[in-house]
């Protein structure tokens, strides 16, 4: 007689099949709790079930790997494997967008088998850090091919839902995978698992109600190809609200004024560029950068889209507020800082934070903060410099919940009402008319030159080491403009050299682009 109990795909009884579950996290997300939890509800519901890890790699270049089999207590002892093997997982929840693409990339997913739920959220790894450009991964290739690779694709932002219910990603996972119907349990089950805990119960239950919610309601979501509701347009510009003391107010506005003034395409880039730099400096600095700003529109026109005002717009802003001893000081002294990284650590009201910045000066920095004629006399003169120098390059700790400490950097941070008498501003002020004259003076006879020499200001970055590597790049890059002079394709070859020169950390990349032009000639 024929076998009439159903059986699973892979051939054992319905009742004796094994589901197979694996969770990617990285430190400090909850993956162990997660597996835990899953676990948990497993056995609530009269199943046998075994969890391993298999740990990553610190520094976020490498995920935790935890592993939950499962399968009905039919009263024979199953044999559970330690880890899970390609193509045959059932469930994969991946803590981070990119670790599902890493899972995907493993033979994890399935198309036929697996469901695979992730937060749509972003941890940069490492490899995405130390490029010196934008090296993240394209976060809408990793969706689509996830919609190709998997059986069913649940993704939305559940480290947002954890962090505004005050709990850890690892409650809106379990949210949403028990509101994927992924595994034959009831919600009360899962929230019973939870409360079990003892810690955090209230938190991590809404964020799993909220997630639960979420994952039920994606099934809601537009089909695909069919076009989303646009969103509201958000009010940008010189119209924004913008509060401050009424004796900078009159000031301000007469700001903004200029901003309307200029061409349409121009507002929303001036008017960001326009509130970094007064944040940064004064309404007086305002000024100068609507001035500088002024000299590009005067050379520009709507044919050309308004390419060149909106890149000076945008790089002007980022030149004149260059990162010094001051600025750095100036923002971790802000309350709004203090405010960020109480949330970001999870301080409850009524607890001591205590906070150790780590600065390491060298004589440039500390001669940058002086009066203009005493920084250079300084830096003429070698001996003194390198005497000095060996008494201020070393690490210093500075606890700024310490009034002591605090007030150290609050002084630094003061002291921008004098950094136009500094040699740091005089240095950095030559080196942008230096740059903006040179792109000005090619627009009438390349346009497209124009704008990548402005573009170029992207390869200057960071502060102390990384501003000097960084500087050393962009003399690199505009090096080579005497052997494009009068080629057609200049503005195209500029732009690839700055991509090269944002590829890699030692510049090796920019070396051999270098070396391809030079044998143009």
């Amino acid at each position: 007689m024929l076998d009439a109990v159903p059986r699973s795909k892979a051939g054992a009884p319905e009742d004796e099949r094994v589901i197979k579950l694996a969770v990617l996290a990285v430190g400090g997300q909850g993956g162990g709790v997660l597996a835990d939890w899953i676990t948990d509800v497993a056995e609530r519901n009269g199943y046998v079930a075994q969890s391993t890890s298999v740990a990553g790699v610190a520094q976020r270049t490498g995920a935790t790997i935890y592993y939950v089999e499962m399968c009905r207590d039919t009263g024979r002892l199953p044999v559970f494997a330690l880890s899970p093997s390609q193509g045959d997982v059932d469930i994969l929840i991946a803590a981070e967008l990119m670790e599902a693409g890493r899972a995907i990339i493993r033979g994890f997913v399935t198309p036929e088998r697996t469901t695979l739920i992730a937060s749509s959220h972003r941890i940069a790894a490492v490899s995405e850090k130390i490029e010196p450009g934008d090296g993240r991964a394209s976060s809408p290739k990793v969706h689509a091919t996830a919609e190709a690779a998997a059986k069913r694709f649940i993704a939305f932002d559940m480290e947002k839902i954890a962090a505004d219910n005050g709990s850890m990603i690892s409650a809106s996972l379990l949210g949403a995978l028990a509101g994927s119907d992924a595994l034959p349990f009831t919600r009360e089950s899962y929230e019973q698992a939870v409360s079990a805990g003892g810690r955090g119960v209230k938190a991590s239950l809404a964020a799993f109600g909220a997630s639960f919610d979420r994952a039920r309601g994606i099934t809601n979501a537009p089909p695909l190809g069919e076009k989303a509701a646009e969103p509201k347009a958000v009010e940008i510009g010189s119209a924004a609200k913008v509060s401050g003391p009424e004796s900078l107010m009159k000031g301000w506005q007469d700001l903004a004024a200029r901003v309307d003034a200029l061409p349409l395409p121009l507002h929303d880039m001036a008017f960001r560029g326009l509130k970094k730099v007064v944040d940064y400096q004064d309404i007086a600095y305002g000024g100068e950068y609507l001035d500088r700003l002024d000299r590009a529109v005067a050379l520009d026109n709507a044919e050309h889209d308004y390419a060149l005002s909106i890149a000076a717009a945008k790089h002007l802003a980022n030149a004149m507020c260059y990162d010094d001893m001051i600025r750095v000081a100036d923002l971790k002294t802000r309350s709004t800082r203090d405010k960020r990284v109480r949330r970001e650590v999870g301080v409850k009201d009524g607890s001591i934070l205590q906070v150790t910045e780590y600065f390491h000066p060298r004589i440039e920095e500390f001669c940058g903060t002086l009066p203009a004629g005493l920084g250079s006399y300084i830096e003429a003169r070698p001996k003194l410099a390198a005497f000095l120098d060996r008494r201020i390059n070393r690490g210093r700790r500075i606890r700024t919940d310490s009034f002591a400490g605090f007030a150290t950097l609050w002084f630094i941070g003061g002291l921008r009402r004098w950094r136009r008498r500094l040699l740091r501003h005089k240095v950095e002020t030559a080196h942008l008319e230096r740059w903006y004259a040179l792109a000005l003076g090619h627009v009438r006879e390349d346009y497209a030159l124009a704008v990548e020499i402005l573009n170029c200001r992207r390869l200057i970055k960071g502060y102390s080491d990384t501003h000097v590597r960084a500087q050393s790049k962009f003399d690199r890059v505009l090096s080579a403009l005497d052997l494009l002079k009068g080629r057609a394709d200049a503005a195209d070859w500029i732009r690839r050299l700055r991509e090269a020169a944002l590829k890699d950390e030692k510049g090796d990349m920019l070396d051999g682009a270098l070396k391809t032009v030079a044998s143009l000639q």
